[in-house]
């Protein structure tokens, strides 16, 4: 799995100034549109998870529902979207948080979990942990349990897992 964390590492891209000045961002559709990146990718958390003590993946919006939908099929486990508020249907959960550049509002639904069952919380980037850790409290306010939070990379320099710090959190690629 070496060779491929390298390739996966050596595939994301650097876009500078976006979504806004002095942000780097990391891009991970290089990944996402080599079949074989992707496969890999999915894969790192698939040997994590393949003992079936999950039953339920909540993927962030929207980098997150790539990696999740893909691991839900393989581990034959139910799908929960964490959104953006205003974008699910049904009634919902928020929860307001700081990211590094600006503020936002997640939201699940309020039926997605059943009491005490087990989640892997699933997103692309642990940047300041600001997401996660609302998606977190989320999963928790409609009745789940957090088994694990796994990110494909993480940028150590924001220090995200801190917010983090009562959970399992995994990381396959850090800068």
């Amino acid at each position: 799995m070496t060779g491929d964390l390298e390739k996966l590492k050596a595939a994301i891209r650097d876009v500078p100034d976006f979504p806004k000045p002095g942000i780097l961002f990391k891009d991970i559709t290089p990944i996402l549109s080599d079949p074989a990146l992707f496969r890999a990718a999915v894969a790192l958390f698939e040997a994590r998870h393949r003992v079936g003590n999950i039953s339920k993946i909540a993927a962030v919006e929207a980098r997150g529902f790539v990696f999740g939908g893909a691991l839900a099929d393989r581990l034959n486990v139910g799908l929960v979207p964490i959104r953006k508020q205003g974008k699910l249907p049904y009634k919902t959960y928020e929860q307001s948080y700081d990211l590094e550049y600006g503020q936002a509002t997640l939201t699940v639904h309020k039926d997605a979990f059943e009491p005490g069952e087990r989640v892997l919380l699933l997103d692309d980037l642990l940047a300041t942990g600001g997401t996660a850790a609302a998606s977190a409290g989320l999963i928790e306010q409609a009745g789940g349990t957090v088994a694990e939070i796994d990110f494909l990379i993480e940028l150590t320099f924001l220090a995200g897992r801190e917010k983090l710090k009562n959970y399992p959190v995994f990381c396959a690629i850090r800068f």
